[in-house]
């Protein structure tokens, strides 16, 4: 019998073809992200101990605290002290102090080199011969004067430097001009992501990042024949343990390690959802394989019964097949895997990411989840194909008689089908009463009874649906319409089963584009209605904080007209921590539209402070109520409400007050942005104005109205651009799933093609009437999909609705059209072997075709 298997496997490979190409994507993306991830994740590691190689303590401090009364307590360091302490130990060989922020550099045309995110600074320490060991210099050497600077290789090479050239670089305040000293290689992860190295002086880093004499990392070597464990439980004692922590540099090392298998594990686990999606896509292609397959050999199956196999060696046979069709679909899927593997690692270099060097790690468990992935998802899927074909009785298969599904089996199907749906409606529902992250969670667990509910009533569904388009195709496309509608849900099994895998991918992309465009108009609608300023000027990347002389140069500026900062501060009412932000009074209201609910912005300019609507009904409050407030220093204040108003979640805190009453109660600058309107309004000129007046800096971004819209927009297109590709996937496999369903509808209709061929039906219109079916299935599936994935983000919308303000579902019918023009584009594609073979039937040997 597994000889019988085999010979049929080889038999039909166009057919088997397809299934092992659905399988062959589902297993490749699996294996491809396991070996990516894998081999992400043993680089970063060996290049996190390449860091700390030679490092036997590390200590970090997380400066001072804050008691329960908002008061700082402790160092804002580790000051030189404690490090002479540590290095007076017995078994010490050398201690290095490192102070770290953000530094840019520009290239020759003022553009920041580097991610961004991850532009740092940094001090240069000399631990032994003038030399650190986490820097090896390749030109020149260390910073030794306050002007100096160091640049690592990729930096220096993308900014044209070399040795003894001025670069200017920008930290959060203006751009100073130093004089390049040294150019090194490292191993730093910030480098090696793609950002950049600026080394400074230590006293320069100090007063740049911190506060002289004091360090935020500590790294201590040992001398020869020195445990790391015992020097470390020497240093303890001599650094504060409430607000630093004391680690050997292998146990950091191994920390960063988990980090960062935690951080790969995250990505590792979106796109192994989608290769989930991708074979449970194909799980409906090989079912449909499987049952054509069998089909065909109707008559050869009733032989092998008839002279002697019993039910169980039959249905066997069948589950042979799909296990040998199976483990070559595993093998090819692993090694197609791996080739995903480095393309994924090429794309992300494409996009700047410098991942580091490292050879292919394919684990031993991505070998075996490759394979039983591959055998499991094909065997379980044949499972039902296999047992029917079992149930055939001899005499009857002789005669082609198929068993048909009966009433009661359509009946009990449609029962269950329906209450998984209402299950599924329900849980969505409960989910968008509970709201938040957990009612989220609710609807995800409805939506996916409400896809397995709709998969189990397809074949109810098929009926009355096309047969609602009936009349339209008979209408514009004739007798080819009318039999093209007929031949679909001539077997609403098979045409639910070929439905289901476009109609899941479609419920997915439409639920994501519906939702991502929706968003995207909110932060739009913010945009647009709650700012005015013709620019805001941040750092660039997003992070850190610009430096309050930014907003002292742009007021001093000819031809702007206001300014105001938007910092980031908090005080303390009563025992809680309240989020503030600190704004000019006399500019804030042409800059950003505050909406009022009681009394008037003016009254920031009393010393008196805003509150959000939503804060003031909790806190009950009310304009002329008063608040006792305790700030960063300290230092305690009354102040009263001025006015309530209308809350701007993004662009303000709860509490808005004059940014120098919230400055002077704060020693750190928090200006996380600054807003700005120029004379004549926004112009490139006015926008050249606003750079040229803060020295051409690399490091501060000033972005038009526009340019904050491009920037959440792009996000989410990109996101959405991404979804799209990963579940283009779960589409492909869906045209082969509708090729198979239409192969196996020319087969078994056989004879009857050869007798419309010969009552008058052209092959132009044979090969209308299988496209028509093609999309007439293709649109059911799609329009199906459209109207679960709209529901659902519906559904999703409403709970992130008291979030954000002024959300409202957008549907985006531009979209919603391609999509589903997209599907009867895949009909017609899945359409053209079957159609072309159909119409290329011999009249006459159709006819005889039993």
């Amino acid at each position: 019998m597994f000889r019988t298997a085999l010979r049929n496997v080889l038999a039909h490979k166009a057919r088997l073809l397809m299934t092992v190409l659905a399988v062959t994507l589902g297993v490749a993306f699996v294996s491809g992200t396991l070996v990516f991830t894998d081999t992400l994740k043993k680089s970063l590691s060996g290049q996190s101990a390449k860091d700390y190689a030679g490092v036997a303590v590390s200590v970090t401090s997380y400066g001072q605290g804050r008691n329960d009364q908002g008061e700082k307590e402790g160092e804002p360091g580790l000051g030189q002290a404690t490090l002479d302490k540590v290095k007076a130990l017995p078994g010490v060989e050398s201690v290095s102090g490192r102070v770290t922020g953000f530094a840019g550099v520009g290239d020759e045309n003022g553009k920041l080199i580097g991610a961004g995110w991850s532009n740092q600074g940094s001090n240069f320490t000399p631990v032994k011969d003038g030399k650190n060991p986490r820097y090896a210099f390749i030109t020149g050497a260390g910073p030794a004067k306050a002007d100096e600077i160091a640049l690592d290789k990729a930096t220096a090479e993308t900014g044209k430097y070399k040795v003894g050239d001025k670069v200017r670089v920008a930290t959060n305040g203006p751009v100073k001009e130093y004089s390049l000293a040294g150019i090194f290689t490292t191993e730093d992860g910030g480098v090696q992501a793609g950002g950049s190295l600026v080394l400074f002086e230590t006293k320069v880093a100090q007063e740049l990042y911190l506060k002289p004499g004091y360090f935020q990392e500590m790294s201590v070597a040992a001398k020869a024949g020195t445990s790391d464990e015992k020097l470390l439980a020497d240093i303890k004692p001599l650094v504060d343990g409430k607000h630093t922590t004391a680690q050997t540099g292998s146990a950091l090392a191994e920390k960063q390690a988990k980090d960062i298998e935690k951080g790969l594990g995250q990505m590792g686990t979106m796109l192994l959802v989608f290769a989930g999606i991708s074979l449970f896509v194909g799980i409906f292609l090989i079912y449909n394989t499987f049952t054509m397959l069998v089909a065909q050999r109707t008559k050869e199956l009733a032989l092998l019964r008839a002279i002697g196999a019993n039910r169980g060696q039959v249905m066997r046979s069948v589950l042979a097949e799909a296990l040998v069709v199976g483990a070559v679909s595993a093998v090819v899927g692993l090694l197609s895997g791996i080739g995903l593997a480095v393309g994924m690692r090429s794309v992300l270099e494409s996009f700047g990411a410098k991942l580091p060097a490292g050879d292919l790690v394919i684990a031993p468990g991505t070998i075996v989840a490759a394979l039983v992935i591959g055998v499991l998802v094909t065997t379980v899927a044949a499972v039902l194909p296999a047992w029917r074909t079992g149930k055939i009785a001899p005499v009857a298969a002789m005669g082609s008689a198929h068993l048909p599904a009966s009433a009661k089996s359509l009946l009990v199907r449609n029962i269950i089908g329906s209450i998984i749906s209402v299950i599924g409606v329900g849980l969505v529902l409960l989910g968008v009463s509970s709201g938040g992250n957990s009612g989220r969670m609710t609807i995800g667990a409805g939506a996916f009874f409400m896809l397995i509910g709709m998969i189990v009533l397809l074949p109810l569904l098929a009926r009355p649906v096309i047969g609602a388009v009936r009349p339209l195709l008979q209408k514009v496309f004739g007798i080819p319409g009318k039999l093209a509608s007929q031949n679909a849900v001539r077997n609403p099994r098979r045409t639910a089963v070929t439905a289901a895998s476009l109609a899941i991918g479609l419920t997915l992309v439409t639920t994501l584009s519906v939702l991502g465009i929706t968003v995207g108009k909110v932060v739009d609608r913010m945009s647009t209605e709650k700012l005015k300023a013709d620019y805001k000027v941040s750092m660039a990347g997003g992070m850190g904080y610009l430096d309050r002389s930014v907003t002292e140069t742009l007021a001093k500026t000819p031809g702007i007209k206001a300014v105001s900062p938007q910092t980031a501060g908090y005080f303390m009412v009563g025992d809680d921590f309240r989020s503030a932000s600190g704004v000019n009074p006399a500019g804030i209201g042409q800059l950003l539209n505050i909406e009022t609910v009681s009394g008037s912005l003016d009254s920031l300019g009393k010393g008196e402070i805003l509150v959000a609507e939503k804060t003031a009904k909790k806190a009950n409050l009310a304009v002329g109520s008063t608040v006792n407030v305790k700030y960063e220093d300290g230092q305690t204040e009354t102040l009263k409400v001025g006015a309530v108003y209308k809350d701007m979640e993004g662009l303000l805190s709860p509490y808005v007050l004059d940014d120098k009453i919230l400055g002077k109660h704060s020693e750190e600058s928090a200006v996380s942005e600054v807003y700005v309107n120029v004379d004549g309004g926004a112009s490139k000129a006015g926008q050249q104005k606003v750079v040229d007046a803060l020295g051409k800096n690399p490091a501060i971004n000033v972005a038009t109205q526009q340019d904050m819209r491009n920037e959440m927009g792009g996000m989410i297109n990109t996101m959405l651009n991404v979804m799209y590709g990963l579940l283009g996937m779960a589409l492909l496999i869906s045209v082969l799933g509708v090729v198979n369903t239409l192969a196996m509808s020319v087969f078994e209709r056989t004879q009857e093609i050869g007798m419309l061929r010969a009552i008058g039906l052209d092959r132009g219109r044979v090969k209308n009437m299988i496209r028509l079916e093609a999309v007439s299935i293709s649109l059911f599936g799609a329009a199906l999909g459209v109207a679960i994935g709209v529901f659902l983000a519906w559904a999703v919308g409403s709970t992130l609705a008291k979030s954000m303000p002024n959300y409202e579902l957008i549907l985006p019918w531009d979209r919603i059209g391609i999509f589903l023009l997209l599907a009867a584009v895949v009909g017609v594609l899945a359409a053209m072997w079957p159609a072309r073979s159909a119409a290329r039937l011999n009249m006459l040997t159709a006819i005889k075709t039993e």
